[in-house]
């Protein structure tokens, strides 16, 4: 009979750790992000600028940059996200972004004042906005 009181907390405490791990790591924008395409007051950059460059987004954390060059802490909800420079060059910086994420593509227009939210995806005649496309890395 004691066996039975043993049993019972192992199998609430196994699921309790599941379900924390689970919670932890759900968020749909998670994962290694590939940069497609870069822009700035309506101009392409060149694929060159940006083609060795990735951003790994883990639940509220971000990396971005070849390594670990730029680290800090990302917030998001409803398509709006406040990005909090941690570390390297971006270092005590906060700017205010809008995503989208469409299958495996995820937009992401900054406002690089930090200002405001941007309206829409559109960099034109707006200096401050920097829009970016990125591709889930292993996606087709």
């Amino acid at each position: 009979m004691k066996l039975l009181p043993i049993l019972l907390l192992s199998c609430i405490a196994i699921a309790c750790n599941t379900a924390k791990k689970t919670q932890t790591n759900s968020h749909e924008l998670n994962g290694v992000w590939i940069p497609t395409k870069q822009e700035m007051n309506g101009k392409d950059f060149p694929e060159t600028v940006y083609q060795n460059y990735k951003l790994t987004m883990a639940d509220s954390t971000y990396i971005f940059g070849i390594g670990k060059e730029d680290m800090g802490i990302a917030t998001y909800n409803k398509g709006k996200m406040d990005i909090y420079g941690k570390e390297g060059p971006n270092k005590g910086k906060h700017y205010t972004a809008i995503y989208k994420l469409e299958k495996d593509i995820l937009t992401i227009c900054y406002n690089l004042a930090g200002d405001a939210y941007p309206a829409a995806f559109e960099t034109k005649s707006k200096p401050t906005l920097f829009l970016t496309v990125y591709k889930k890395e292993g996606s087709k």
